[in-house]
């Protein structure tokens, strides 16, 4: 997995902790992929877009698709990674393979009623599949 890998876990470990079930690769009604998806108690939906590097931030150009699609969005970089360049309003979340810390809260922007029941349905559906998957790979 390397870095990439190691800052998902990082941020999987502290959404528990915080009592958000996380989903790695969630993919949105458009096609795109979430690299961390998360459900509160609630059903607030939280997205997470890992970035290891400068240069993987500035190449990605799809991670302003993912906002109409959560409550609230994080980005998740490593140590030493230049927080001035990631866009203000947005959550920071560092990392590494051990867990993780919020320096800057997400906004909460909480999207329409439909959208939601739709993405917790398909994120539940997704997370069963791949629970089904996991006791047997070969399941059509």
């Amino acid at each position: 997995f390397g870095i990439t890998g190691d800052v998902a876990r990082g941020v999987c470990r502290l959404l528990l902790e915080r009592g958000h079930s996380p989903l790695l690769e969630f993919t949105l009604p458009t096609g795109r992929r979430i690299d961390i998806a998360a459900i509160s108690e609630t059903g607030e939906i939280t997205a997470i877009e890992v970035k290891v590097s400068l240069s993987d931030f500035r190449a990605d150009v799809k991670w302003s698709e993912y906002l109409d699609f959560c409550d609230r969005y994080y980005f998740a970089v490593p140590e030493g990674f230049p927080h001035e360049v990631l866009p203000a309003g947005h959550g920071i979340i560092v990392a590494d393979k051990f867990g993780a810390a919020i320096v800057r809260e997400a906004a909460h922007s909480p999207i329409a009623a439909a959208r939601r029941k739709a993405l917790l349905i398909r994120f539940a559906r997704t997370a069963a599949e791949r629970f089904a998957r996991s006791a047997d790979p070969f399941a059509p």
